[in-house]
């Protein structure tokens, strides 16, 4: 389940903003459960580098993927130094198969989400990519660069809503050391400082950008000693709040992996390492540690291996129930926004055979149904809102990724829209709205007056002048 240095080392594997932030009278969404969520998969080599990756795009698409997670690594992208290095497309960042990704995942009405890791040897005096750079800001630079590349702002370079900085950073794997020679816990307070000059970065390209801190893995030792140190994701945490609770972000990133294989996914653990099970805790010690009312907690990682292609893993029937599980376990807690499973399908270059498919592309069993079946219900492009009652004229935004294929910054994007309680159409309309730099739009839903206590649905049929459909269904509530 690991894979960061890009198929020299393993990764680990990977909802949501429900609706976006409240608009015009809305209050916050339903809490009484995550019921939207972005579900997708993280996947670089299906994704990035085999020959049929846009067919396993497109495929992931139809199985209810509704994101693509993917690591960008510094060491990767930046192999020389560039000379201008926030300047989006200095002749030195090599990002051409992130930019196809990110392209296909588009045209598959897909969101995004970038996770940058791993220090360049220019930039930490020659030493391996889990080492820190010995000055912060040419990683500041370099999140500077990529966010502004990835901002809507340059016409073939799709936007990218999610970000997240280093990949778990607890385990002396991919940041090191964990502890100095004299046992002394170094690494999150290191991973703050990196953190926080990824955030000023990411910001400064682009102020729009959602960004998760953490990407922890579930388990840790909390122990100097041995040849991998590592650190518990809760203490993790609660040092690097320790280290600045003044931090910013909008989610914790955790990859809460079963400790055995095998394992139900409503495993318990013991604390403080985090599993699904353990997310309620972790978010109220985060509250805590952080100073924060309420903490939204991104699943970035999750799977189950598969047996006959790993010993340890589980049959696929077993792993189709799992996936279902899961989803149903991560749904019931309002406070997690997003849940990605590691891998899509099986690869050579990844040895991690999570996927729900095999590396000859037959689904293992029903487990891509399943977990169609799980996403489809909680996609977070049909978003959630509540409005106090008496509202009229509500206004909604809706997640529109796949007209900013061929549509520009601004162009008018026609709908018709209806308003049902109940299954009884009670409000209809027309309008268009400028597509924005986010490839969302808004719309007003004229003649239309929420009342407290009642639910509606409303769908929305979209297009563009390139004859391009859209559907949209949303959820809205009376308070």
């Amino acid at each position: 389940m690991r894979h960061i240095f890009r198929l020299v080392f393993p990764v680990s594997a990977v909802a949501v903003v429900l609706g976006l932030a409240a608009l015009a009278g809305a209050t916050a969404p339903s809490a009484k459960a995550a019921e939207r969520m972005w579900v997708g998969f993280h996947d670089d080599p299906s994704y990035r580098w085999v020959p049929d990756r846009l067919t396993r795009i497109a495929r992931s698409a139809r199985d209810g993927s509704s994101i693509v997670r993917l690591l960008v690594q510094w060491n990767l992208a930046a192999p020389q130094r560039p000379a201008a290095a926030t300047d989006p497309f200095d002749a030195a960042y090599r990002l051409d198969d992130i930019d196809e990704a990110l392209r296909s995942a588009q045209e598959m009405d897909q969101e995004v989400m970038l996770t940058i890791s791993g220090t360049p040897r220019w930039a930490n005096g020659g030493q391996t990519p889990n080492r820190m750079p010995a000055n912060l800001g040419d990683f500041t630079a370099f999140a500077r660069a990529i966010s502004a590349r990835y901002s809507g702002r340059f016409e073939g370079f799709p936007y990218v809503r999610f970000w997240s900085v280093w990949n778990e950073p607890n385990l002396q794997l991919f940041l090191a050391p964990q502890f100095n020679a004299g046992g002394r816990s170094v690494a999150p307070a290191n991973y703050a400082k990196l953190y926080a000059a990824a955030y000023s970065g990411i910001k400064a390209g682009n102020p729009s950008a959602r960004i998760a801190i953490g990407e922890t893995s579930a388990r840790g030792s909390d122990k100097p000693s041995g040849a991998r140190p590592t650190h518990t994701p809760g203490k993790f945490a609660e040092l690097v709040a320790r280290a600045n609770p003044r931090l910013k972000f909008d989610a914790w990133a955790h990859h809460p992996y079963p400790s055995v294989p095998s394992l139900r996914p409503g495993q318990l653990v013991k604390w403080p390492n985090v599993s699904l099970a353990s997310l309620p805790r972790f978010v109220q010690s985060l509250n805590t540690w952080f100073r924060r009312k309420s903490t939204k907690i991104w699943v970035t990682e999750y799977g189950h291996q598969t047996r006959p292609e790993d010993s340890l893993g589980v049959p696929y029937a077993t792993q189709a129930a799992y996936i279902q599980e899961a989803i149903r376990i991560a749904r019931n807690y309002p406070f997690v926004d997003m849940f990605i499973w590691f891998v899509y399908q099986d690869d050579q270059g990844q040895p991690w055979e999570s996927g729900l498919y095999t590396q000859a592309g037959a689904a293992k069993g029903s487990s891509p149904a399943r977990f169609a079946a799980a996403a489809r219900p909680v996609d977070a492009r049909n978003a959630l809102y509540s409005f106090r009652g008496g509202t009229t004229t509500p206004l909604v935004r809706l997640y529109t990724r796949r007209y900013c294929v061929g549509d520009t910054t601004g162009t008018p994007i026609g709908m018709t829209w209806r308003v049902f309680r109940r299954g009884r159409l009670i409000a209809v309309g027309q309008q268009s709205s400028p597509l924005l730099r986010d490839c969302t739009i808004t719309a007003r839903l004229q003649r239309f007056t929420v009342v407290k206590g009642q639910t509606y649905t409303a769908t929305f049929a979209l297009n563009d002048i390139n004859g391009t459909v859209v559907s949209r269904k949303l959820t809205i509530r009376g308070t």
